[in-house]
């Protein structure tokens, strides 16, 4: 970490268990049966949790800076607002988006929303990755309306998949934490 990080893994860490892990039988966005669920929201929508996050993904940008941060609507966008908060705070010139689901019907009919123009280095971010579906979307429209996908931070990495088709995708993969970060072994995807 840089001498002037700011992020608390640890605190991070104890938010997770706290507010958004839990045990059971899930089904994920990707279809997958989990036995355990990571409810970004109760972090990202969580006051000391918004700090943290932006923290460390601001400590993790620290050398690569892009242009604008942002993903898909609605996942992303507290993380966003996060991050140019703290980004404000720490007087650092960057900007945010969002990837809309579906385009306007009135006015631009953009996917892309926001103060960022074609030809912008960019970063995606995301909650948990699992595979990356979410992710790789809002890097296909934010390519699709010009912008330039460095690449994807996510708060929990789920060791799924995900950063192999980000790498197929051209983009970095960098996470706050990863599922064995609270002891949890990545699911064994089929050969």
């Amino acid at each position: 970490m840089e001498p002037n990080a700011l992020y608390d893994k640890n605190a991070l860490m104890a938010l997770v268990r706290e507010k958004a892990l839990q045990f059971g039988e899930f089904t994920l966005v990707s279809g997958k049966q989990a036995s355990y669920y990571l409810d970004g929201k109760q972090i990202t929508l969580d006051a000391a949790g918004a700090r943290i996050l932006g923290e460390g993904i601001l400590d993790l940008l620290a050398d690569q800076l892009p242009d604008a941060v942002g993903g898909m609507s609605i996942g992303a966008d507290p993380i966003t607002a996060a991050v140019l908060t703290l980004a404000g705070v720490r007087d650092l010139p960057l900007r945010g988006f969002m990837v809309r689901k579906e385009p306007k019907e009135h006015g631009l009919e953009r996917y892309i929303e926001g103060p960022v123009q074609a030809g912008d280095r960019v970063v995606i971010l995301e909650d948990v990755v699992t595979t990356g579906g979410s992710s790789l979307l809002a890097i296909e429209r934010a390519t699709q309306f010009g912008l330039q996908v460095e690449g994807v931070i996510a708060i929990i990495d789920r060791l799924e998949g995900g950063e192999a088709a980000f790498l197929d995708r051209g983009c970095w993969f960098k996470s706050l934490l990863t599922v064995q970060d609270f002891g949890i072994e990545p699911a064994k995807t089929p050969s």
